[in-house]
């Protein structure tokens, strides 16, 4: 049976990393002993939470054998309460074990796309993209915009952004697909029953890969000024960055810095997260084109159905898990 989670094992490579700090020379390169940092940085952060939760049980134990000595009201009321929050606590955990892929650890670039239907869709589009970051903020993520059109009338055409933090793109990735709408729609005069779709795309940042060489050749590289109405989404310089590497016609954009240079620098690292997610799918030989599989961003083909009309549920059809409470979900 595999161990999922190992102690001794995480004990001994922190051991290990930590003999590399010491070695002469282990600053010369600094991206190798930044990626070391990183890796002690989590490791240890695995060690804490483990330490935490069973310093927490173990006076959970006590506070309880006290509770069969003496009965006290208070003490119960707070055994439960602290035993609710361990248990939220350890499900957490569990499932930070079990991100164990080989990107989950990653930042997650998440990308937005209505689909047909105008408006209407356009604004579903938007709704997921605040319930990302409402999520994102909640669990101690950060969001940086990378990429925004807006939509004619309301709503988005499309977006890009960055979650930044520990298991990022593994709590991320499960969100790839279409999303599903049905509501009464705030733009028909006749209050009609609307359904609308999205797709989001999750891909883990990729810092560097050396199985990955981009020839400079292949890329086409147009710059622009950033669009919208203003505000964060305007830029008064051909500052944004659009990059098209031709041999397979992947398209990424960035209009999120101040400067072309640091626009650029972002679109490659997403250029290249693209490019890697394209080698694992062939690899695992689950496309049979260079763009990889692509669903209609229409009915048949969604992952999750959020329905406010004529009752409320969210379903992932994957699963087949239901939720009652559709505005809980878009407020998590």
């Amino acid at each position: 049976m595999e161990i999922l989670f190992d102690l001794p094992k995480i004990n001994n490579e922190l051991k290990q990393l930590e003999a590399k700090t010491m070695q002469d020379g282990f600053w010369n390169n600094q991206n190798e002993s930044n990626k070391i940092l990183q890796e002690i940085k989590q490791l240890k952060n695995k060690q804490t939470k483990y330490t935490n939760i069973k310093n927490s049980l173990e006076n959970l134990k006590e506070i309880n054998d006290l509770l069969l000595i003496e009965n006290d009201e208070v003490l119960a009321s707070d055994l439960i309460k602290d035993t609710h929050e361990l248990e939220k606590q350890l499900t957490k955990f569990e499932i930070e074990t079990l991100l164990s892929g080989k990107y989950d650890r990653n930042n997650a670039i998440v990308t937005l796309h209505p689909g047909a239907g105008g408006t209407e869709s356009q604004d579903w589009a938007e709704m997921l993209y605040r319930m990302y970051s409402k999520w994102a903020n909640s669990n101690g993520y950060s969001i940086k915009e990378l990429d925004y059109l807006e939509g004619e009338e309301a709503g988005i055409k499309s977006v890009t952004f960055l979650v930044s933090g520990e298991n990022a793109y593994g709590y991320l990735k499960s969100e790839n697909g279409v999303h599903r709408l049905v509501r009464i729609s705030p733009f028909d005069a006749g209050g009609r029953r609307h359904t609308s779709f999205a797709s989001v795309e999750v891909l883990p940042e990729i810092i560097e890969n050396t199985e990955i060489n981009i020839n400079p050749d292949d890329l086409r590289i147009d710059t622009y000024r950033a669009s919208g109405a203003g505000g964060q989404h305007i830029n008064k310089t051909d500052s944004a960055v659009r990059i098209t590497h031709i041999p397979t016609n992947i398209v990424v954009a960035c209009q999120s810095e101040r400067s072309q240079i640091q626009n650029r620098e972002t679109a490659m690292k997403m250029l290249m997260s693209k490019l890697v997610d394209l080698k694992e799918k062939e690899e695992k030989k689950k496309i049979n084109d260079l763009k990889g599989e692509q669903m209609d961003i229409a009915w048949g083909s969604q992952i999750r159905s959020y329905v406010f009309c004529p009752y409320t549920l969210v379903k992932d059809h994957r699963t087949n898990f239901e939720v009652g409470n559709v505005q809980a979900v878009m407020d998590r």
